[in-house]
């Protein structure tokens, strides 16, 4: 494409393959946890707490390092070759507490890289075209996690749906991990050098863009992450071959929609998309007791739309971006750990029915106060 940059082109391509090998991994985990390892649904809520929480909270720190000593491309080789080394660990895991730790180390991997790389993309966007630019990394990055589902499938075509299988397929993400790092070695551009370093590296006009990414945090807190999804899947009765199904339409939907949602943004407006987007989390959570199909096909809807308006948002509108861009990973490790441990827990305790009804109330007190933003 004539308006995207060869080097999004490259990073796009690392990001693919690094969420073929991610998604290899999160497909079968809430399987592997609660029926495998044999813990409960508040153990993987405990999980998916430990591993988001690392993979968002540090970004802050790397955001800081990246801005204040210009460290992009190094501290993406680091972050993907921690990712890439930790997941196919996975297959010897037999206990939720090494299945924690391990998913902690690989998102460490995706801490230290998150900011640098959004803080990359953005030092590479043509004709100030912000959401084109990040919606269309985002489309082969979540065209590689439907890789990863799809590969998950065509495999359980020709192999037994048992514990032996899914520990082969954990180890097996070493393959797209080391072709991701590979690239970001040979093929990836640092970011252009700062002729002069500024001397604060926080701005106090970002601080102005905090109220839109709080409102957005607070929404991350009530939705349920999509491993919940998966599993209650899993409990309607849906095959272990079935469920990958079921994480390619999640991921086709936010293929298809990633590039036409960031030209959206540069059109609408930010505000607009998010409130479209809130809307589709809303009627995603709903639809669990509905349709299954349609549940995930309005949870991708909600995700690609709402991530690409705020990396957009922050890229175009913030002075230090590889800060903010870490405060906003920083805000999404702390509010989805703490509403995976919520729901897990209230999943648990008091059943399925209550964490829905946790979820749309709260989720629908978000939308109100976006709402309230915008005007």
């Amino acid at each position: 494409m004539k308006n995207i940059d060869k080097n999004i082109f490259y990073i796009g391509l690392v990001s693919f393959f690094t969420d073929m090998s991610s998604n290899m991994v999160k497909t079968l985990l809430p399987v592997f946890v609660v029926y495998v390892l044999s813990e409960g649904v508040d153990k993987l809520g405990i999980i998916i707490a430990i591993a988001t929480f690392v993979s968002y909270a540090f970004r802050i720190l790397f955001g800081y390092l990246s801005d204040k000593y210009q460290i992009v491309k190094p501290f993406l080789i680091v972050g993907y070759l921690l990712s890439t080394i930790s997941k196919p660990l996975l297959g010897f895991s037999h206990s939720f507490i090494s299945v924690a730790l391990l998913q902690g180390v690989e998102r460490m991997g995706k801490a230290i890289r998150s900011a640098s790389k959004d803080s990359l993309i953005s030092s590479y966007v043509l004709n100030n075209e912000h959401g084109r630019t990040f919606g269309f990394h985002k489309m082969l990055d979540i065209a590689g996690e439907l890789s990863g589902a799809f590969l998950i499938f065509v495999l359980f075509l020709f192999i037994a749906q048992d514990e032996k299988s899914i520990r082969l397929i954990f180890e097996l993400t070493i393959i797209p991990g080391l072709i991701a790092v590979a690239i970001v070695i040979f093929l990836v551009k640092d970011a252009p050098k700062k002729l002069k370093k500024e001397k604060n590296v926080i701005n106090k006009e970002d601080y102005q863009l905090f109220p839109i990414l709080f409102i957005y945090f607070g929404f991350l807190f009530f939705i349920m992450s999509d491993q919940f999804f998966i599993l209650k899947a899993r409990s309607e009765g849906f095959s272990l071959a079935t469920i990958p199904l079921l994480v390619m339409m999640l991921t086709a939907v936010q293929t298809l929609m990633s590039y036409y949602g960031g030209v959206l943004s540069d059109k609408i407006g930010v505000i607009r998309v998010m409130l479209l987007a809130f809307i589709f989390g809303i009627i995603s959570i709903s639809m669990l007791n509905v349709n299954i199909w349609l549940a995930f096909t309005f949870l991708g809807l909600f995700t690609v739309l709402s991530l690409n308006a705020i990396r957009a948002y922050i890229s175009q509108y913030s002075k230090s971006k590889g800060f903010v861009f870490g405060v906003f990973y920083g805000g999404v490790a702390v509010f989805s750990a703490l509403g995976a441990i919520v729901v897990g827990y209230i999943w648990k305790n008091y059943g399925f029915e209550s964490s829905v009804l946790f979820s749309e109330i709260g989720m629908s007190f978000m939308l109100v106060i976006l709402l309230l933003r915008r005007a």
